[in-house]
């Protein structure tokens, strides 16, 4: 019996063991030449995007760098069809872009390239709850308008609308990489509360909020 026990010791420890030691091997597959980040514009901005939380509070976006943030992030790019930067499902460009700031909480109308006030006061706390984001002159709220997705069922509007508004905030995060912004996406809000307050119709959805600013020196 002893010598039973201790065959069934030594084989869990040499189990053990090769299990340890398939985990610590190099994985398998071809080795690809490492990324060339240097070698042209977009691979450097690549290379240079990044989350931060820390902003200047002194120091607000001017208009045409505001204007360029907006368009990069979910403008026209083609005239012709009024297609956007950023794609959506079955073009059904549900995703509007409201933009928070000092003066107050206004709406980008792509089609004219316009800043449409919606409230006035200062909505840049209102929202999130962390402290950095009443510091950063400009936050994003991107709000997906389920009415334009036709009759899906909501899991399925839910879904698109997640995955729509994630080609947005990543437009904003590469134009901030390219101009030395810093900018950072967030969840943590209260989507009803902040609706709410924006006056938001029921099939307007609220997905993420992103603050973007000029780094803290």
């Amino acid at each position: 019996m002893t010598k039973v026990c201790r065959s069934s010791s030594l084989w869990l420890v040499l189990s053990a063991f090769a299990v340890l030691s398939l985990w610590a091997a190099e994985p398998s597959g071809e080795k690809l030449p490492p990324p060339r980040k240097g070698e042209d514009a977009f691979m450097k901005v690549l290379a240079q995007r990044a989350s931060s939380r820390a902003f200047l509070p002194t120091k607000a976006l001017p208009r045409e760098l505001l204007s360029d943030l907006l368009w990069a992030a979910n403008g026209i790019n083609r005239p012709e069809s009024g297609k956007r930067t950023a794609p959506t499902a079955m073009n059904w460009q549900e995703i509007d872009l409201y933009v928070a700031m000092e003066e107050g909480l206004f709406l980008y109308d792509p089609q004219g390239h316009l800043l449409v006030k919606v409230k006035g006061g200062d909505w840049r706390a209102k929202t999130g709850g962390q402290p950095f984001v009443a510091k950063a002159p400009v936050n994003l709220v991107l709000v997906a308008d389920e009415k334009r997705m036709g009759n899906l069922p909501p899991e399925k509007k839910a879904f698109f609308g997640a995955i729509d508004s994630g080609f947005v905030s990543q437009n904003v995060y590469l134009f901030c990489a390219s101009r030395g912004l810093a900018t950072v996406v967030r969840a943590g809000l209260d989507r009803e509360k902040l609706r709410e307050e924006m006056g938001l119709r029921a099939e307007q959805r609220v997905i993420v909020a992103q603050s973007v600013g000029f780094p803290e020196e």
